[in-house]
């Protein structure tokens, strides 16, 4: 077992990582929880005892489902369950779970403590670490987004059950390496190299030193946003066809040629990413077909990131990765022909 400290004061907590680490759950759970409410999904493959008297809760499968709807789902539940903030809330799942669950806890009595179990690779090393919670705003005459309604709300502990992993589609494992592969950016580790478990462990240690110098995204943390502006909004115009780890990939590349055009990097620079995401990590790297890139750009003008004038971009340069403002939006067209 693997344990690394994200360091946030008297907020601190651990994330365990190893097999079997699901057993350790009551461990991390407060001392004053008398009962949990565990929040999942249906086939979710991970049985957990929290230690203590509880109730499940079931939420839907996909991205429709993270939403305020289901917030108002789980609170009514909790209501029932006469849930109070001595007790505690335990999310099992991957990203969309912890997100939804610990965004529940931030409301619900105004903030009742959550511990995360995460069952997916993304999760893993991203979703379920550092306290961002929120649901997506559904898309309503052109206006919506990804994870617009949320709040930081860390957890008090979280566990990544290397069981889980086994029982991971291809797919979902891709999805966790979109994240990785920014983390390779990030810091230049060769994060294949490592086994399974330190590979996981580095990307909570990295994740949680970022968050304990900038928990609320106001400077460093928002470099974590790398590959993310294009990711989300493909996710989106895809209507979550393409998952979120294979967004990131895409956004990646996008991000290279975007500092290319810009002449933050040189060309080198960019076959770097084609060779890290492509290769090392093989994921794809191409945008979807029959996107429309005008309405791309227009998505990426809704990101929560974007601040007045212009877009915000996390692009690389040689003195490394940084957050960008004031994009052209000519300019993040112009990138969008050249991924073509």
């Amino acid at each position: 077992m693997i344990t690394v400290r994200v360091p946030l004061g008297d907020r601190s907590y651990d994330v365990l990582v190893g097999h079997g680490a699901r057993n350790e759950l009551a461990a991390l759970l407060p001392r004053t929880a008398r009962r949990a409410a565990v929040v999942t999904q249906a086939g979710i493959p991970m049985q957990v005892d929290p230690g203590v008297p509880f109730e499940t809760f079931e939420i839907g499968d996909g991205e429709r489902f993270k939403s305020l709807a289901t917030i108002e789902t789980l609170c009514r539940g909790f209501a029932r369950m006469g849930l109070t903030r001595n007790d505690v809330i335990v999310g099992v799942g991957g990203g969309m779970v912890t997100d939804v669950a610990g965004f529940a806890a931030s409301a619900w009595h105004r903030g009742v403590p959550v511990v995360h179990v995460s069952t997916t690779l993304l999760g893993m090393v991203d979703a379920a670490i550092g306290g961002k919670t929120g649901v997506n705003l559904e898309a309503v005459d052109g206006v919506g987004g990804k994870n617009l309604i949320g709040a930081y709300w860390q957890p008090s502990g979280v566990v990544c059950d290397l069981d889980a992993l086994v029982t991971l589609s291809p797919r979902e494992v891709r999805c966790g390496r979109g994240e990785m592969a920014k983390y390779h950016f990030l810091t230049g580790d060769d994060l294949l190299a490592m086994s399974e478990a330190e590979r996981i462990a580095r990307c909570v240690q990295i994740k949680a030193e970022v968050v304990a110098g900038d928990e609320r995204e106001d400077g460093r943390r928002a470099l974590l946003n790398y590959g993310h502006t294009l990711a989300h909004a493909l996710e989106i115009e895809t209507d979550y066809a393409l998952a979120h780890g294979e967004a990131v990939g895409v956004g990646l590349v996008y991000a290279a040629r975007l500092a290319r055009r810009l002449g933050r990097i040189d060309d080198a620079r960019v076959q770097q990413h084609y060779d890290v995401v492509r290769g090392a990590y093989e994921l794809d790297t191409a945008l979807p077909g029959g996107i429309d890139a005008q309405q791309l750009v227009r998505l990426m003008g809704l990101d929560k990131k974007v601040l007045d004038g212009g877009l915000t971009f996390v692009l690389d340069s040689e003195r490394g990765v940084e957050v960008v403002q004031g994009v052209d939006p000519a300019a993040a067209l112009a990138a969008l022909g050249d991924m073509r």
